[in-house]
């Protein structure tokens, strides 16, 4: 598009402004003609993509700052590829120039091979210029202006196919801004030239001084731009204010041009204008519409007719917004304060203050100090705060001696190594004083064998994650006896934050493990009697009672096929004693079951299991689905009843409060546990509330899984079912424990049951 922007402005730029050396323009028309020609046989080669705009321009100055505006904002509003070309017509003032017939054939040729999508003319020769060779040039395309006034347009029909925005000319806002900034102007001089151009923008000027007649003289300086017109704006009375209103020129440079005569009177008197282009060079200032707002709207336009919009269906803006605009520098030679100024004025080329000037510079020298001063202060409240700590510090070492050395704990120290530092006195005497007396790494002298790997693990552990611990272990008295200790240590830190090592603090806990293993013990055996004892009393239930009340319920049948029928109602009524016999029978049976469950001892966990779920789903219209893995046939006989009777406690208690149907039992075994899980989907429970109310049927059955060293866990929520989960490691039990482990297992589960 650069190189393509180029070609556009080499084709279309020419000077015309006046007859003062016509066979060069002959020469440079018939030079121009010629290389856009060849420039139009490359272009007709490749048809752009996209969509194809051509920007009009009378002059090449300024007009970047209208593409500036324009371009980006067309192609952020087309979702399709944008291509600009451009044309100048180097002519800001005439109708019609008469060059611009060979100006019109330069276009075609060099785009004939492009149609154009819109063209965008900016003033008003370029729009009469777009207009006039419109049909010749890009026939039926839309054209978009801007930088045109409504009275230039007053009386003319608008032409078809043609939209835009006018601009205003603020000339009575003008006159207002000068008698409200220079209250003694007693005349206003209007300096314009000789063109067209001026001569029509005179008369609304002469239209609108009318109007102060009463309170300022108009003086008209009318002529050519040159010195002469310097010397009669010298000669003005006093409390003269000059209205500028010549024509720019921008080719055929003469040695003195309006921007000189502009900068010259500005020198000398006090210079406004209507045009926001002499506001930079030199004026004061005046009312002006701003420029990029009319360059986004005619964008806007534009693009609208891009995306498809009929021309015909959008109308014409009228803008009438104008603010005032003055430039700073102005203001302040002629003593001009800002408070005079309207509301809302904007103000050019103001002047940056000191701080404006510098801010950054100050702002980084008043961090630079800030964070001095900020560095200089917290060294000294550090040194402070450090020396407060030390006197805490020392202040706080000498209570921990002294109650270290009081309490009955034995309290040690170890560095980020793991080497004793510090024993107490309680710990020295526990030991005995002797060589090293348990510092260094001597401690390890007095662990027992057994537990000396596992301490010198969990201290490394430790040392490596420099967490919390607690540990239990054997140490060796002074009298040589070992007894049982309970050990926490938690890490220390240094006064820098560091990891200094561990404090740790140990008490003697024999008599708490003798004391445990005496009531396990106990407890076994108990319960182990009254398992027998159960067993006992289920065989006598099976093989006596229940054989008799069979034998009766056969009997009773007997009698009734023997009946000679002659008594129906007796008939009835043996038939109900035999049905009843018959309940009784099953009930003695099922109770027999509960108290001890023969399949256990002579079939094994897995078929005693699957025989109790039948029994169970048919006695309370149930189903239960058992499910075994990997489990062997001959389990150790306190594993089995221990998960037996967690079976029967769960599904039992599964039937009160799940309110469900179905029912999950799950057995698998590893090569190092037995795993049980039973489950429902029922209505759940809040285990924590359940734990506090020491429910039986829990508790019963977490002391069966812990006797065994196995682990208990349930898992419940309300409305989201409940799982029972025992593992239970299958390693050797010590003798006795595990007699009084399946008794415990056989009582906790009747209580829970009852």
């Amino acid at each position: 598009m650069k190189n393509m922007r180029g070609q556009a402005r080499f084709g279309g730029s020419f000077r015309c402004s006046g007859t003062r050396v016509p066979h060069k323009r002959s020469l440079l028309t018939i030079l121009c003609t010629l290389l856009c020609f060849l420039a139009s046989r490359e272009a007709e080669a490749q048809q752009p993509s996209g969509k194809n705009v051509l920007f009009v321009f009378s002059v090449v100055k300024y007009s970047e700052e209208n593409l500036r505006v324009q371009e980006p904002y067309i192609r952020a509003h087309v979702p399709e590829p944008v291509n600009f070309y451009y044309t100048y017509l180097d002519d800001p003032q005439s109708e019609e120039n008469p060059t611009w017939e060979s100006i019109a054939e330069t276009v075609h040729r060099k785009y004939a091979g492009i149609k154009m999508d819109v063209v965008i003319a900016s003033v008003t020769p370029s729009l009469r210029f777009a207009v006039k060779y419109r049909d010749k040039v890009f026939p039926g395309v839309p054209i978009v202006f801007l930088a045109v006034n409504k009275r230039e347009l007053d009386g003319q029909k608008i032409w078809p196919g043609v939209t835009g925005v006018t601009n205003p000319l603020g000339f009575r806002e003008t006159i207002d801004l000068v008698l409200r900034l220079q209250p003694d102007t007693k005349a206003i001089a209007v300096v314009a030239g000789l063109t067209q151009w001026d001569s029509y923008w005179l008369a609304p000027l002469h239209s609108e001084l009318a109007r102060y007649q009463d309170k300022v003289k108009e003086i008209d300086l009318v002529g050519t731009p040159n010195r002469q017109m310097l010397e009669r704006v010298t000669s003005l009375p006093p409390h003269t204010v000059v209205m500028f209103q010549t024509s720019p020129q921008f080719s055929d440079r003469p040695d003195f041009e309006v921007w000189d005569l502009l900068s010259e009177i500005a020198q000398r008197l006090p210079t406004y204008s209507v045009w926001p282009r002499f506001c930079v060079n030199g004026c004061i200032g005046g009312a002006f519409e701003d420029p990029v707002e009319e360059w986004t709207q005619s964008a806007d336009l534009a693009v609208r007719v891009l995306s498809g919009e009929r021309i015909e269906n959008i109308p014409i803006l009228y803008n009438s917004d104008l603010r005032v605009t003055v430039d700073w520098r102005q203001l302040q030679r002629w003593h001009i304060p800002e408070s005079a100024l309207p509301p809302g004025s904007l103000i050019l080329n103001r002047e940056p203050t000191l701080w404006q000037r510098g801010r950054k510079y100050f702002l980084f020298g008043i961090a630079v100090i800030v964070l001095q001063g900020l560095l200089i202060f917290g060294l000294l409240w550090q040194r402070a705060r450090k020396r407060k700590a030390e006197a805490v510090l020392n202040e706080s070492e000498k209570r921990f001696r002294v109650m270290a050395d009081t309490t009955p704990s034995l309290i040690w120290m170890c560095d980020e190594e793991g080497k004793v530092t510090y024993l107490n006195d309680q710990r020295v005497a526990f030991t005995g004083s002797g060589p090293g007396a348990g510092y260094g790494d001597n401690w390890t002298a007095y662990i027992h064998a057994d537990d000396l790997k596992n301490e010198q693990d969990a201290l490394a552990a430790a040392l490596k994650n420099h967490q919390r611990f607690s540990k239990e272990y054997r140490l060796r008295r002074h009298d040589g006896v070992y007894r049982w200790m309970f050990d926490i240590a938690s890490p220390r830190v240094n006064g820098d934050g560091s990891f200094a090592g561990f404090i740790g603090s140990a008490i003697d806990i024999t008599d708490q493990k003798l004391a445990q293993e005496a009531l396990q013990t106990v407890g076994g055996r108990l319960l182990e009697a009254q398992d027998e004892e159960r067993k006992r009393i289920a065989r006598e239930l099976h093989d006596d009672i229940s054989q008799k009340l069979a034998l009766l319920s056969m009997e009773l049948a007997h009698a009734n096929r023997s009946a000679n029928g002659s008594v129906e109602a007796t008939k009835e009524r043996l038939d109900d004693i035999r049905q009843h016999c018959s309940e009784i029978a099953k009930d003695i049976q099922s109770l027999s079951h509960q108290l001890h469950y023969s399949k256990l001892d002579y079939l094994g966990l897995v078929a005693a299991l699957k025989g109790f779920c039948r029994e169970f789903a048919k006695q309370y219209d149930v189903s239960v689905d058992l499910k075994d893995e990997n489990v062997p046939r001959q389990l150790p006989k306190q594993i089995s009843l221990c998960l037996f009777r967690v079976t029967q406690e769960a599904l039992h208690n599964a039937v009160k409060y799940s309110g469900m149907q179905e029912y999950t039992v799950k057995l698998s075994a590893t090569a190092d546990e037995v795993q049980l899980v039973v489950s429902d989907s029922g209505s759940g429970f809040d285990v924590a509330e359940a734990t506090r109310n020491q429910g039986l049927g829990l508790v019963s059955m977490q002391e069966r899984v812990h006797l065994l060293n196995g682990r208990f866990h349930v898992e419940s929520r309300p409305g989201e079912g409940t799982i029972v989960i025992a593992s239970v490691p299958l390693i050797p039990v010590i003798n006795g424990g595990a007699s009084a482990d399946a008794g415990h297992s056989q009582s906790a589960s009747l209580t829970g049951a009852a």
